[in-house]
């Protein structure tokens, strides 16, 4: 192991390369990368890094995004095949026939969305900033997609707007029930409830803190709490166990896996490095529309 990550190393030096990963990853791929986050954070590093070369161990969309925002960057991903299914959860014409039969309607795409999708919509979110960006919007009705479950949170925050839902959703996220967060609980009576806003208003309800992944690392380290039941992909187990040796954590279910994250290994990360392959490739017109978005988003989300 320690030789593949010798041969990493001496490649992004070599390449003037820098590896993004997300919090979702394997554990040894978030230990050699240089940034790790979710997608906010990392579609911002993306932007500022001066690399030539940006490899995303992540999901399809989020090498997009970071070619979306670094056309002139060359965008690698370790494993081409890893995709979101959420991301293709919307429909092209429905998103047109919303917006001719009202221009004044804002469409609201969460980043977890293909490059087609942006490029339809007015702005884009992360689950990190969506409130903030819904609020700060002109408009008053507006067309959330593709997840159902993050447009239903973002609603609850900013009920002054009217905000129609997508029907869009994680199957990680999604598949978790009450009941298995009451049963979690019984078994662990002492542990806080921390979930993500892609999980069903039912659980969302009876958690003692809904957010984003960078958010639930964050309120977890500041909670004088010594247990957690965590509602979110359980790669995230990695970075809290790191910042919190102390502290005990627990998924609410033991299907807390996307298998397309785990499908970026050490090895295919060396491989793409080394051959420059699996480059991301955007079309110039979809990635000018999609760009706006983008950019809207880390504007309002200042």
């Amino acid at each position: 192991m320690s030789s593949l990550r010798e041969e990493i190393e001496i490649l992004k030096k070599e390449k003037q390369a820098v590896i993004l990963a997300h919090y979702y990853v394997p554990d040894e791929v978030q230990e050699i990368a240089d940034y790790t986050g979710d997608s906010f954070y990392l579609s911002k590093v993306a932007k500022e890094t001066d690399a030539k070369i940006l490899v995303f161990a992540g999901v399809s969309f989020m090498g997009e995004s970071a070619q979306i925002l670094n056309p002139e960057k060359k965008v690698l991903l370790p494993d081409p095949t890893a995709d979101c299914a959420m991301a293709h959860m919307a429909d092209v014409e429905k998103i047109k026939a919303m917006k001719e039969s009202d221009p004044e309607l804002a469409v609201v795409c969460y980043i977890n969305s293909t490059a087609e999708l942006k490029r339809y919509s007015d702005v884009c979110v992360t689950s990190a900033n969506a409130v903030k960006v819904v609020k700060a919007l002109p408009n008053q009705r507006i067309y959330f997609i593709p997840d159902q479950h993050l447009g239903s949170f973002v609603a609850a925050q900013v009920p002054e707007k009217e905000i129609i839902l997508g029907d869009g959703y994680c199957p990680v996220h999604h598949q978790m029930t009450a009941e298995e967060v009451l049963s979690a609980k019984e078994a662990h009576p002492d542990a806080l409830v921390f979930v993500h806003p892609e999980c069903p208003k039912e659980v969302v309800d009876l958690a003692d803190y809904a957010g984003s992944t960078s958010g639930i690392i964050k309120a977890a380290a500041e909670s004088d709490a010594g247990e957690f039941l965590i509602g979110t992909e359980t790669g995230v187990m990695y970075e809290l166990k790191k910042q919190n040796p102390d502290k005990k954590f627990y998924p609410i279910q033991k299907e807390q896996c996307c298998h397309d994250m785990k499908k970026v290994t050490l090895e295919k990360i060396r491989d793409c490095l080394r051959d420059e392959s699996n480059e991301v490739q955007v079309d110039a017109e979809v990635s000018e529309k999609a760009k706006h978005a983008m950019e809207q988003m880390l504007k309002l989300a200042k």
